[in-house]
């Protein structure tokens, strides 16, 4: 058990959640959010059916790290499954189990909600959360992922 301590996303902790999402963008060498993409992210999550959900995890009052998930949706199953878009423990709050509380807890989300399976990604350069992830029991699929870019569709 960790003494980190999670909270929903809403309009009073949006700014820090914004901050750990830069946070992970600058890790993964990613562009992060735009102004008007964050304003979206801020929409999306806070309106009465949101897009998407999210949980910060504090530690000593301290914004410690993130998950956001959303729901797709399995014909073979024929139940929903939690896609885990994003999950992000700052640096100096690592090998603390807070990645694993953050795992645990979009694993009772699944099982709350029905959920056949559990689904993300993960860059292959990222050995951390590659030994991470296969720590947690979960497996790598032999499955190529495609894109279409807004410009594209």
């Amino acid at each position: 058990m960790t003494d980190l301590v999670l909270e929903k996303i809403g309009g009073n902790n949006f700014d820090e959640f914004l901050s750990l999402i830069e946070q992970l963008a600058q890790y993964e060498k990613l562009t992060p959010p735009d102004a008007e993409a964050k304003e979206r992210l801020r929409n999306d999550a806070i309106r009465p059916n949101p897009a998407y959900e999210a949980c910060l995890g504090r530690y000593n009052g301290i914004a410690a790290g993130y998950v956001t998930f959303y729901f797709t949706y399995s014909t073979f199953l024929a139940r929903p499954t939690l896609y885990l878009e994003d999950i992000f423990v700052r640096e100096e709050y690592r090998h603390r189990g807070f990645g694993e509380t953050l795992i645990d807890y979009c694993r009772s989300i699944a099982k709350e909600r029905g959920c056949g399976r559990m689904e993300w990604m993960v860059l292959t350069w990222n050995k951390p959360a590659l030994q991470f992830y296969e720590k947690s029991g979960a497996q790598r699929l032999d499955w190529y992922v495609y894109r279409l870019n807004r410009e594209q569709l």
